[in-house]
């Protein structure tokens, strides 16, 4: 998928709101949500359950976000306030220094080659993913506006040079990605490079001269395509020519050092995604890991091309590898804690290999790989409130068998031994819907395991990532119903299960995850006790109509066109909101206003609908935020309102 910026969000808890008084009431007495915040129907928060949880509030996560080109220093993304910001770190365990302020979450942040004079990040505002690039001067602190601070900007690459980095942009029609050039010291030589169609177009690499660009054409997780960009011309040439009998997917695209080449991950024969290299004089794909069935989901070739660092994604669990680039040969690596690797980047000195790990046991932090001596560095320790996260439990694999025989798997985290018989139990659905449940730290919701006594269980229903592109189509389109069945099979599982209460079942997601939620509670109201949807479709026919443009197409590729009338019945007999009277059970709604993927609409109707129907409905709506909650004052009021919800709707 292109590499996008991503925003850091809140589906469920990620990592004080307001005041703590309340109009009336003695200060305080109760937690006061902050002005940009619609609360409907959600009771007085009082301040002593806010004193009571707070120390899960304070959660803190580091991610890479780029090497200095000489020295071994790091920019590293976490939150010493409100927002995520940049950082620079030194040395491993040094202090984080906040380089980046403001508001609105600081995204990116690569150092200029070859001096690492300055860097380019990107920002948006109140969560409305219309990201602006900015060059940030290591010297004055300035920022510097790049591009025209109304259109989308996404995916910066630098140049090899360090003069130019190109990016995508919609600010010729609001719709289409074409593709850019920029010297950042000098923001008045932007220039269009190619004018496309479609939402999906992102710069990968520069090629070694800098004179072409290595493109992704995405459609959809299971078709895209490689194109070659000359800078100079906008001439574009395919590398992987479309029209075959079969869609395939191409990621990660690389030059290799003689430019002779690509390195790509891609599932073109075969199920998962390998590391390939990609000939581009004669088109051969020579396969680097073909001993491996799991997809490869990231890679990176060393400075001197001769060695790529790379992760699989093995049933969940991230496993950092190092291989010849010439053979594919695997070379040793280091045993890593076991979780979730992300964001590896080479040092330009090839000494040092960058990235991040989230476990169970402790939030996303740095870490670097001498590749040499094998010796690997912690460069941040992020804190979590005081709390002794190493007794937190490390989820259990789980497996259970659906309605058409094929077996389903799932991470079940346990809450501490003390909480004793049948436990009440969160199933918590990933969004995507092509995304994965992964074995990675709970943050906030730990709070639900460890104080509460649940157990949460992460399903990876059918159209999950990770287990092979037959799997991931199972969802696509009509077969829509067949994952909310998924989950009826999984409430069977957990009625068999000793330690699992079956009566006691609340079921939440994000994104895709909240429209699982809602689809689920109108299905099913006699299984759970209740739902929390957070910036879920409550329609997808709607959701369809009202995203934004640049996104529709890639959308309908997963859930259909609307524009089809078969397909329009199809997505309108299935959605929620066409059967909200079905819902019994008691509802906490979460949306952003200012969300781009899934508008408020979406919400605002089933909200609506549910209480027609004489249903309870929490309501909770945050102005400044978009696809999910990235400031920490609406972060903590969601918690808040969360841990009542769960307390008056499942304990009590």
């Amino acid at each position: 998928m292109p590499r996008f910026a991503i925003r850091m969000i809140l589906f469920l808890i990620p990592l004080s709101a307001g005041g703590r008084a309340a109009s009336g009431q003695e200060a305080g007495d109760v937690v006061t949500p902050s002005d940009n915040l619609v609360v409907e129907g959600v009771p007085a928060i009082p301040d002593s359950l806010a004193d009571r949880v707070d120390r899960y509030t304070e959660f803190r996560s580091a991610t890479l976000r780029g090497w200095h080109p000489l020295r071994q220093h790091v920019l590293i993304g976490t939150r010493f306030s409100e927002t995520v910001q940049i950082h620079l770190v030194t040395q491993p365990g040094g202090a984080r220094r906040q380089l980046t302020f403001g508001d609105e979450p600081a995204l990116g942040g690569e150092f200029q080659p070859p001096d690492g004079d300055a860097f380019v990040f990107s920002r948006d505002v109140g969560g409305d993913e219309f990201y602006q690039l900015y060059r940030y001067d290591l010297a004055t602190g300035e920022e510097t506006l790049l591009t025209d601070g109304v259109s989308r900007n996404t995916g910066p690459e630098w140049s090899n040079g360090g003069r130019w980095i190109a990016y995508g942009s919609t600010r010729r029609t609001g719709r289409d990605v074409d593709l850019w050039v920029v010297d950042p010291s000098d923001a008045s030589t932007d220039r269009m490079v190619v004018q496309l169609e479609g939402g999906g177009w992102s710069v990968s690499d520069w090629s070694s001269e800098d004179t072409a660009l290595a493109v992704l054409e995405y459609l959809s997780i299971n078709e895209s395509y490689v194109w070659l960009v000359d800078v100079a011309s906008g001439e574009r040439t395919l590398v992987t020519p479309k029209g075959g009998p079969e869609r395939i997917a191409y990621a990660n695209v690389r030059f290799s050092s003689d430019g002779r080449g690509l390195y790509v991950t891609t599932d073109r024969a075969s199920e998962f995604r390998r590391l390939v290299y990609l000939n581009l004089v004669t088109g051969e794909h020579r396969t680097l890991t073909p001993q491996i069935d799991w997809d490869v989901e990231e890679f990176e070739l060393s400075p001197d091309g001769g060695t790529i660092a790379f992760v699989t994604n093995e049933d969940g669990i991230s496993v950092l590898r190092l291989a010849e680039a010439s053979s594919g040969r695997e070379l040793s690596v280091p045993e890593l804690p076991t979780g979730v690797i992300s964001g590896i980047e080479w040092h330009p000195s090839g000494d040092w290999l960058g990235f991040s790990i989230s476990t169970a046991q402790s939030p996303s932090d740095v870490y670097s790989l001498d590749v040499e001596s094998g010796r690997v560095d912690r460069w941040t320790f992020s804190e979590t409130g005081g709390l002794p996260t190493s007794g937190f439990a490390s989820p259990e694999l789980v497996h259970w068998e659906t309605f058409d025989g094929r077996t389903l798997s799932g991470f079940l985290y346990a809450p501490p031994e003390r909480f004793y018989g049948r436990r009440p139990v969160i199933v918590h659905i990933h969004g995507g819907p092509e995304s994965q449940a992964r074995p990675g730290f709970l943050g906030r919701e730990a709070y639900f395991a460890q104080e509460l006594g649940f157990a949460i269980l992460y399903p990876n229903v059918r159209g999950s990532a990770g287990y092979g592109k037959s799997f991931l189509q199972l969802d696509n389109g009509v077969l829509r119903e067949d994952a909310y069945g998924d989950i009826e099979t999984l409430f069977d599982w957990i009625a068999l299960r000793p330690d699992l209460d079956a009566g006691r079942v609340v079921v939440t997601g994000g994104s895709y995850g909240g429209h699982m939620t809602f689809a689920v509670a109108a299905r099913y109201s006699d299984r759970i006790r209740a739902a929390i949807p957070v910036v879920g479709m409550s329609s997808l026919v709607t959701f369809l109509e009202n995203t934004q443009d640049y996104r529709r197409d890639l959308r309908r590729a997963e859930y259909g066109d609307e524009r089809s009338p078969e397909t329009r019945a199809f997505l309108e007999r299935i959605a929620p909101l066409a059967m909200a009277d079905a819902i019994t059970v008691p509802m906490l709604v979460v949306q952003g206003g200012n969300d781009p993927r899934v508008p408020v609409s979406e919400a605002e109707q089933m909200v609506a609908e549910i209480r027609d129907n004489g249903t309870e409905v929490w309501y909770l709506m945050a102005r400044d935020e978009g696809h999910g909650f990235a400031r920490k004052p609406n972060q903590d009021f969601q918690f808040y309102a969360t841990v009542m919800f769960l307390k008056e709707k499942v304990l009590e």
